[in-house]
């Protein structure tokens, strides 16, 4: 009997291909019962007793000794004497990686304009910042510095005016560089709360921690299905699913890079999904044989190889044109186009969340300090979604200022249409205003 291989073989050949192809895509999020009613419990509770119930879930959930909200509340001082603390290597790496991701988005600042009729009228756009946006941090096992810097300095350029941190620490066990990352980012407030009570304080406010306009930032599903429920009352970023990434190679890149590069979206959980493209079956054959040999090494093997047997696939296709019409309906959160020319392919890409061109892009410069934003759309939302980035700070008002000229004209036209939809005090607004007083 044959071992189960450790990734699968496709081929666009094949019979029944797309719906193959189809079937590894899918991914349903589903919606827990039980965690959307405990999550509906914990924000109506929040939303009735605030800072008494953000209390209580934080010393049932975390195992917080706090008796009172206020100690919940992070000094910035601390913030900076943990950035102080730092190891000087990576204190440099942080800021390294903090001026790349300011530099790359202060490009992406919009600016209101307007311009004049030859009657007068003047029409344009106001660009305004969120007053006040939460970002999510996961605390725990996991610490996310790259992903605070990546939600937080983008809402610095785009000019927000208070960014307020919230972060689970279990036990009261403070994560230096997650501290040191805020203290980096600017962060305004930091709060030691975590979990739906923590979206629901940042969506309804409490008797301590002032509301919030959106929300950004990574958690659990709990996370998730509170973003889910505030969204309305707040914004919020996204609903964001497993991690992704497909390859699109020549056959000419080492293979040993290649599997890694796999190996680095496959590690995040056993959903992530690694998909590679190529027309030559030896070189799939060569990096199949990579991860053979490359997987043993790694400290989360185990999770990795469940994300490639399930969800992972080397794809052999008839041509780098094809790979790139697949690249598309798939709609990969990452997508590298590891190959020769590398511009000529990627000019064929309409949908990916970030496109890494050549041989050197490595998915994970990405996600540290490349500089463009790392939270991008996944499960083929990038068809339709951007990474995030400073406009999602930012909001637009429209500016209509109609000189009298500009109403004698423009008042016929909005009270034709106007009797048309049979609303007769639209119709008359505009006309009242071509009578002299």
């Amino acid at each position: 009997m044959s071992a189960t291989p450790l990734i699968r073989r496709l081929d666009t050949r094949a019979d029944g291909f797309a719906a193959t192809l189809r079937q590894l895509l899918a991914f349903e999020s589903g919606e827990d019962a039980s965690i959307e009613q405990a999550v509906q419990g914990i924000l109506a509770d929040v939303r009735t007793r605030g800072d008494d119930a953000v209390l209580e879930y934080t010393q049932r959930f975390d195992r917080h000794a706090a008796r009172d909200i206020s100690a919940l509340e992070i000094p910035l001082a601390e913030a900076q004497a943990a950035l102080a603390a730092l190891p000087a290597e990576q204190r440099a790496a942080l800021e390294t990686a903090a001026e790349r991701i300011r530099l790359y988005h202060e490009r992406q600042r919009a600016e209101s304009w307007s311009y004049t009729e030859a009657d007068g009228t003047r029409l344009g756009q106001k660009i305004t910042p969120l007053d006040r946006v939460g970002l999510y941090v996961p605390g725990g096992k996991a610490a996310y510095p790259s992903s605070l810097l990546m939600n937080a300095i983008p809402a610095k350029v785009a000019g927000v005016g208070d960014i307020v941190m919230v972060t689970p620490m279990p036990d009261g066990t403070r994560n230096p560089i997650v501290l040191a990352a805020a203290a980096i980012a600017s962060v305004d407030r930091i709060w030691a709360i975590g979990g739906a009570q923590a979206v629901g304080a940042l969506a309804y406010g409490t008797q301590s921690i002032t509301p919030v306009d959106k929300v950004v930032g990574p958690g659990n599903a709990y996370v998730a299905a509170a973003k889910r429920r505030v969204f309305g009352t707040i914004g919020i970023d996204m609903i964001a699913g497993p991690s992704e990434i497909l390859v699109i190679c020549d056959g000419q890149t080492p293979p040993d890079w290649i599997a890694m590069d796999l190996f680095s979206q496959a590690e995040h959980d056993e959903l992530a999904q690694s998909i590679l493209l190529c027309p030559d079956a030896a070189y799939l054959d060569a990096v199949e044989a990579s991860i053979a040999r490359l997987l043993p090494e790694m400290p989360r093997a185990d999770i990795i190889r469940t994300s490639l047997r399930d969800r992972g696939a080397l794809i052999l296709v008839r041509d780098l044109d094809e790979a790139c019409a697949i690249a598309n309906d798939i709609a990969p959160e990452h997508l590298e186009i590891s190959t020769a020319e590398p511009e000529r392919w990627a000019d064929q890409i309409r949908h990916a969340g970030a496109i890494f061109m050549g041989r050197f892009s490595s998915e994970s410069l990405g996600d540290y300090c490349a500089g463009p934003n790392h939270v991008l759309p996944t499960s083929r939302t990038a068809r339709f979604s951007s990474p995030l980035g400073v406009y999602d700070f930012q909001k637009r008002s429209s500016l209509i200022q109609v000189s009298e000229a500009g109403a004698a004209t423009l008042g016929r036209v909005a009270a034709t249409l106007a009797y048309g939809e049979g609303l007769q005090a639209h119709a008359r607004s505009a006309e009242l205003r071509l009578e002299k007083p």
